[in-house]
């Protein structure tokens, strides 16, 4: 019962050890004092909440936002004091908000529940008692023997005991895992694969110790301790022994394994950990801005204050006479009443805080992301492939991009790999028609002639053949018995499988030249060579890492002979060569580096008998090591990987993707800086770059490589510094290699920095997965603060894809790591362009003017109630209704800039695309710098100006205002009151404040026709005014949001509602409609209000327009003929100037064939952008 209260409440036991002991089918010592360790069941929990903790956890979750928190201590002040509005009106707002947040999160949370049970629940069989049981997955114990059959999924990460073949191997596929579809083969140890059924495991004494559950998929240490006629056989266990649940079995009838870890100590569980959360500069300048609204609400309030205590000095403003106050008020405390006013004015202007902010910008995020996948554009036909969003969270940190990182293989080339070319003994040859011939040479022998091969080229042909993790598939109902004699046949092709496409494409070439890799059943590896069937027994595997940069195998030949394949690097392999052609080969891979191939060097090393045994000794020793494997591991290797015999050098071809050079060059036509970092050597990178036009061959390349000291390093940045400032106009490109880059980002980051800063593009090759992430780390966390973003499409760049601002995954050949833990997912680099350019401009201008338009909205809002203290001797008397204050937010103007911020479209994607420089307009959070933020400010308090003013002056004094003639005057008729004058005020508002989002053009032909209120009309315009792509869906929810109003106002002032207090809107809204004065006095408001704001737009827009805004009247007048339609401007001229073309053009006299182009000094160049190819005058056809 404890331990179910600790896993409800999320504490997990802690482990007494650093490893644990696991006893196969549960065999316990039977002596001694034995207690046996405690370890997680096997359910799987994704989900957040349980029906116990989901309403405490979801409101702490809530509340720790500053917005909700603020409310919440709002409403708390008027349940305690007496306030001038109702708890209602602060109160229901944040509960809508609040209940809207948590069904969303709980609808979720219930189909993670879902999901969980579902997995939880599947059927499963395991050895107990002698015999197969079914039983539940979530039933399942460490120390159970679980049964898989062929296509199921692991239910828990299970050591491999046995399989259906003899030899105790399996193959599976770790696609769910990983995204790698090709085949791995797992072992099983010798002694426990001869137990191959359930009698045989009831039998079976064995104690597995291995290291507590940890989430990296690729690492497993343990040994396993078999008990055979009293004996103790102890063998070690590495990931090739440990299956891990969600992958699945294939090609293999059925296995028999061991549970080590379940439930959420498997290494899938422990994959779901939460990502380092990322915040967008939006959610930054939107906290911001709370902020300072927070400052102008505290400074209203305490203005209010003082000017009550000033107004009340004077002895008949203090205690009127239909005002008296008590006995009680009279008695109190000065600061408590101070205090206590102070508390009622903030609660008056509370709703300069926009409530619903949070929750409007969340489901714009969530619903935004949609049109990502649903792009056709960013569908890869062959692969059948969309974009993918992992998180929404970023969408609009992809208009604000200044530098790229990305990976070269696989996201800048198709990780296709060809043969080419090769080096044998200091000889270069080449593969012509599946012959390897002599460079210079031509291939003139007849087909079907075997070619003569010297010893030392049968050597590297059968080392590249050997050395190697390559598997073969087979397609046979229940798997091959015999993998050589399936191999042998003729019936079935050989199809490799290799999660290197290296290893792939050279295993083919070889197969071509006459050198097969016929199979592998785990003890021996077969090859024919020219049709003679050769058994190598395979002895050990040196596995590859990024440390080392090399892989070996050790194989006793058919001869006897113990020996060493190793291929890497050239830097791993020419350090440790102590004989062969290495001067040679050294040249032939800088060669094969500068024709952009991928290089691998190759070796041999033969043992002696010994040798051998010390060799084998100290291997078995390192990985029966519990701890510190890796470290001892390493220093064996190192041991065992030393004078070398020198075979050779492969070089591979890996082809560009389609239109590489389009998108960068789009990308630097758009601003953003693209730095490739590769672990490639650095003469294959600077040819890649240059192929993909990442460095023009006009650039000025720059070199920091092989730096050997820190001063050595220094002197060489200090030269580059002055270098590039002595050719300030020449474009810069600088190389940084691996171990340079280490140097300086050691003791000299900032003149790194200022040397990078200047050059027009950067790569840095032979880096290591963590090298990346700590460069995009150094400019992320530069003084500037740029936005970065990273794409690759393998394990290795996924450290990088975290770093970054934006991490984006390509779906490519090398799994599905990357994709995993990116923030999106494209399928090629090309579709990085439209994500960027069009998606990326589209969202952020969006949220932008969200988020400006709910501050602006709701100082409209409450700057009237402001005004009006001065009106009402600071009573804190309420300007509008409860019943509006609640329902402002929540209903009138919350629909309208929702549809806005999902569908608006400033420019059509195609210029977007054309025409990369559009993206300089909204860069560095552009349209949410101080500046912006203050016009929509101040805009908003102008406009509550004239909302309050205006009909104060064109009401207040009116003594015609009923139709009938009628005197609407407070002395006389008791109707023209405080709630008249309120409903006028929120009528003109929210009308002016919806049709604000509208394009200016529409609003000046259509808003005369339309009969709008005064306050709520003004409110609704200026949504309207911002909108330039409408759809009908802006058309429904704009005039449906002002229809709405109208109607809930005369359905809301119609009835008397039994269960209200008071009957202060009772007819209000009826009478304020039949006055033919109201609705004169209504458009009047709205038009003063909007009128200056489309006079501004429409002289910013011809007098000083940006590229955008040329862009759009390209798009109205498409005679124009050019991108940016600068020759419909005058720059460069006079405002006098200026302002007659304005008039040449609104009078339609404005002839785009006479018209000289002008250029500014900062408009952008580029041999491929049709604005920037001359400065001369523009002929007419081209404008």
């Amino acid at each position: 019962m404890l331990r179910w209260i600790r896993q409800q409440l999320g504490f997990d036991p802690p482990h007494q050890s650093d490893t644990r002991t696991v006893y196969i089918a549960n065999r316990f010592p039977q002596h001694g004092h034995y207690v046996p360790q405690k370890f997680a069941d096997n359910r799987i929990v994704s989900s957040k909440y349980t029906i116990w903790n989901f309403i405490p956890k979801n409101l702490f979750e809530q509340f720790r936002r500053i917005a909700n928190f603020y409310f919440l201590i709002i409403f708390l002040v008027q349940l305690m004091i007496d306030t001038p509005t109702s708890p209602v009106t602060s109160g229901l707002p944040l509960f809508f908000v609040i209940a809207v947040t948590a069904i969303k999160q709980g609808y979720e949370d219930w189909l993670r529940h879902k999901a969980d049970n579902e997995v939880n629940g599947a059927p499963v069989f395991v050895v107990r008692s002698g015999s197969l049981v079914q039983t539940r997955s979530k039933n399942i114990r460490v120390g159970d023997i679980v049964r898989v059959a062929k296509d199921e999924t692991f239910p828990a990460d299970l050591v491999l005991l046995s399989s259906d073949r003899a030899e105790g191997t399996c193959h599976i596929t770790t696609a769910s895992l990983d995204g790698e579809t090709n085949l791995k083969t797992h072992f099983a140890v010798p002694e426990t694969a001869v137990s191959q059924t359930v009698s045989k495991l009831e039998t079976l004494q064995a104690v597995v110790e291995c290291q507590q559950p940890e989430a990296d998929l690729y690492r497993f240490v343990g040994r396993i301790t078999v008990s055979l006629q009293g004996e103790e056989i102890v063998r070690p266990l590495g990931p090739e022994n440990l299956l891990l649940r969600g992958a699945r079995l294939k090609n293999t009838k059925e296995i028999f394994g061991v549970a080590v870890y379940t439930g959420m100590e498997s290494k899938m569980a422990l994959n779901y950990k939460c990502k380092s959360q990322k915040r967008s500069a939006v959610e930054k300048s939107m906290n911001t801005f709370l902020i300072i609204y927070l400052g102008i609400l505290l400074l209203e309030a305490v203005l209010s204050t003082i000017l009550k205590y000033a107004w009340q000095l004077e002895g008949k403003w203090d205690e009127p006479f239909y005002n008296e106050k008590t006995q009680q008020e009279k008695n109190s405390s000065k600061i408590w009443q101070f205090i206590s006013d102070f508390l009622a004015f903030l609660v008056l202007y509370n709703f300069i805080i926009p409530i619903s902010l949070y929750v409007t910008v969340e489901m714009q995020k969530f619903l935004g992301s949609f049109f990502i996948g649903w792009d056709l554009d960013l569908y890869h036909v062959e692969s059948g492939q969309k974009a993918q969003v992992n998180t929404s969270d970023l969408n609009e940190e992809l208009g604000q991009v200044e530098y790229v990182f990305t990976d070269k293989t696989g996201t800048l080339t198709e990780n296709e790999m060809q043969f080419r070319e090769c080096s044998i003994n200091g000889v270069k040859f080449q593969e012509i028609n599946g012959k390897l011939v002599p460079e210079g040479m031509t291939d003139d022998s007849p087909d079907g002639y075997t070619p003569h091969l010297t010893e030392e080229e049968e050597l590297f042909l059968k080392a590249v053949s050997l050395c190697h993790t390559v598997q073969i598939s087979y397609d046979q109902t229940d798997g091959p018995r015999d993998t050589f004699r399936h191999a042998n046949g003729i019936s079935a092709p050989l199809e490799y499988y290799a999660s290197s496409p290296d290893e792939k494409a050279l295993v083919e070439a070889t197969r071509r030249m006459g050198v097969t890799f016929v199979g592998n059943n785990g003890e021996n590896m077969e090859i024919k060579t020219f049709g003679r069937s050769e058994k190598y027994k395979l002895l050990h595997v040196l596995e590859f890492d990024a440390n080392r940069r090399r892989m070996s195998v050790i194989l006793q030949t058919p001869s006897g002979e113990k020996m060493l394949f190793t291929k890497g690097a050239e830097s791993s392999i020419f350090p440790h060569a102590r004989s062969g052609e290495v001067d040679k080969t050294r040249v032939h891979v800088d060669e094969f580096a500068l024709k952009g191939l991928r290089t691998l060097v190759v070796a041999c090393r033969r043992f002696g008998t010994v040798e051998y045994e010390e060799v084998d000794r100290r291997l078995h020793e390192a990985r029966t090591a519990l701890q510190q494997r890796e470290e001892r591991l390493a220093e064996v290797f190192s041991f065992i990987e030393k004078d070398l015999e020198l075979l050779g050098a492969t070089g591979v071809e890996d082809k560009l993707q389609e239109k590489v050079q389009d998108t960068i060059e789009a990308l630097r036509l758009a601003g953003i800086k693209v730095w490739v970092l590769t672990g490639d050597k650095h003469e294959t990178a600077v040819s890649v770059s240059l192929s993909c036009g990442h460095f023009h061959r006009t650039m000025n390349i720059l070199e920091l490589v092989q730096q050997k000291s820190d001063s050595e390093c220094a002197e060489q940045l200090r030269r580059l510094a002055r270098r590039i400032r002595e050719d300030h106009v020449i474009q810069h490109g600088l190389v940084v290699d691996g171990s340079s880059l280490s140097l300086a980002l050691r003791q000299h980051e900032r003149l790194f920095m200022e040397v990078c800063r200047s050059c027009s593009a950067v790569l840095c090759c032979r880096m290591a997965p963590l090298q990346k992430a700590k460069v995009v780390r150094l400019i992320k966390t530069s003084p500037e603060k740029p936005i970065t973003l990273a794409v690759g499409d393998g394990a290795n760049d996924v450290s990088m894809i975290q770093e970054a601002n934006v991490g984006i995954g390509i779906m490519g050949k090398e799994g599905r790591q990357a994709v995993r833990n990116s923030d999106y997912a494209i399928a090629r680099f090309k579709f990085l362009a439209k994500l960027l350019l069009v998606h990326g401009h589209f969202y952020y201008i969006r949220i932008a003017t969200l988020v400006q338009y709910f501050f602006y909205k709701n100082v409209c809002f409450i700057t009237p109630q402001f005004l009006y203290q001065f009106f009402c001797l600071f009573s804190q008397q309420t300007l509008y209704d409860s019943v509006y204050l609640t329902l402002y937010n929540i209903c009138f103007t919350s629909l309208p800039v929702l549809v806005y911020s999902l569908f608006e479209q400033l420019i059509h994607p195609h210029v977007l695309q054309s025409k990369p420089a559009l993206y300089r307009d909204i860069s560095k959070n552009a349209l949410l710098s101080f500046k912006p933020f203050l016009y929509w400010t101040l805009l908003g308090f102008g406009h509550a100006f004239v909302f309050f003013f205006g009909s104060y002056i064109l009401m207040g004094e009116d003594t015609s205002l009923m139709g009938n003639g009628q005197i609407l005057k407070a002395n006389r008729q008791l109707m023209f009151g405080n709630w008249t004058f309120g409903t006028l005020v929120f009528t003109v508002m929210v009308i002016t404040v919806t049709l604000k989002v509208s394009r200016s053009n529409f609003v000046l032909n259509s808003s005369p026709t339309m009969p709008f209120q005064v306050a709520d009309l003004v409110l609704s315009s200026q949504l309207a005014l911002e909108t330039h792509y409408w759809t009908w869906m802006n058309h429904f929810v704009t005039w449906g949001s002002v229809a709405f109003y109208f109607i809930f106002s005369l359905f809301y002032g119609g009835i008397i509602w039994p269960f209200l207090h008071t009957q202060d809107m009772y007819f209000v809204f009826v009478q304020l409609l039949s006055s033919g004065s109201a609705w004169f006095a209504i458009i009047i408001v709205v038009v003063a209000c909007l009128f200056p704001d489309v006079v501004k737009k429409v002289l910013y827009r011809h007098l000083q327009p940006t590229r955008t805004q040329k862009s759009q009247l390209v798009e109205i007048h498409p005679g124009a003929g050019c991108l940016d339609s600068a020759c419909c401007f005058s720059e460069g001229k006079s405002w006098c100037a200026r302002l007659g073309r304005l008039v040449e053009r609104v009078m339609r006299r404005c002839d785009f064939a006479r018209v000289t182009r002008w250029w500014r000094n900062s408009d952008p160049f580029c041999s491929n952008d049709r604005n920037v190819l001359t400065r001369s005058p523009v002929e007419a056809t081209r404008c």
